[in-house]
């Protein structure tokens, strides 16, 4: 403690004389009505000092006071973010419902324009590699589902179920290369088979001495005992007689965009409706 006064001691007598001269000031107040020079001088003295004092609390005063706000700025700020996030999920799950509701209005519109009971269902998965093109519907036998029945959306034919599960079912798709279509030109009412060639579908054995056009639409001639008559299956690009053979070469674009498929119609059986 000694070593502390001796090396401070000018800083220490400076503050005991400041104090005493404060004190001192604060009792003349109280009992003298005219002011010294003593008083004065104290007044010059100490004015700058409490100036400063009074600025340096005025200061922290407001920065203590802008680091709450901005503390409280930040926390609300938090907030509208979470907020915001929370909203646009909420707009982008109300966009998808739209756009559902938009898809499942058009598979209805298309029920009403044929005479056969018809049952929607959801894609779950799908399988498109090299060797075969088929999906997976979230309906199956507990449905009614079978084997056999076809699978339509309102653009044109989708496929045909081949195996059936208890609450799903898997569907051939007319652009595999097992799959094959009984159709026919709708303008020239020249009869075929579609089949898949994966990206594409070929009209086998069309007659070369028919006139077939890129842009004719092939449909589904009814035959075959799996797709009703009329549907659509896409269109002529491509129609070659070619010198040799009986038959064209006829390519064809299928009217449904697999690569988009989100919802279908399974076309039921009379006896399964009732």
């Amino acid at each position: 403690m000694g070593d502390f006064f001796k090396r401070h001691r000018i800083f220490v007598l400076a503050i005991v004389l400041l104090v005493g001269s404060l004190l001192l000031y604060s009792y003349n107040l109280r009992h003298k009505g005219a002011t010294t020079f003593f008083e004065r001088s104290v007044i010059s003295i100490s004015a700058p000092l409490q100036k400063a004092v009074d600025v340096f609390t005025e200061e922290v005063g407001l920065l203590w006071t802008n680091y709450l706000w901005l503390v409280d700025a930040r926390q609300q700020n938090r907030k509208l973010l979470e907020k915001n996030r929370e909203l646009q999920g909420e707009l982008v799950a109300l966009s998808e419902v739209r756009l559902e509701n938009r898809r499942l209005r058009r598979l209805l519109d298309f029920v009403d324009t044929i005479e056969r009971p018809a049952l929607p269902a959801r894609i779950v998965a799908e399988d498109v590699s090299s060797w075969a093109r088929t999906i997976v519907i979230d309906k199956g036998d507990e449905s009614g589902l079978r084997e056999g029945m076809p699978v339509v959306v309102a653009e044109g034919v989708v496929g045909r179920v081949i195996k059936t599960a208890h609450k799903s079912a898997r569907v051939l798709l007319i652009t595999d290369a097992s799959s094959a279509v009984a159709a026919l030109i709708q303008r020239t009412r020249t009869r075929g088979v579609a089949r898949g060639l994966g990206g594409h579908l070929s009209l086998d054995y069309a007659s070369r001495e028919d006139d077939l056009q890129v842009g004719d639409l092939l449909v589904t001639s009814g035959m075959g005992g799996v797709f009703p008559k009329g549907l659509v299956i896409g269109k002529v690009v491509l129609a070659e007689q070619g010198k040799f053979g009986l038959f064209q070469q006829v390519d064809i674009e299928p009217s449904t965009d697999f690569s988009h498929l989100e919802e279908v119609l399974v076309l039921l059986d009379e006896e399964v409706e009732q």
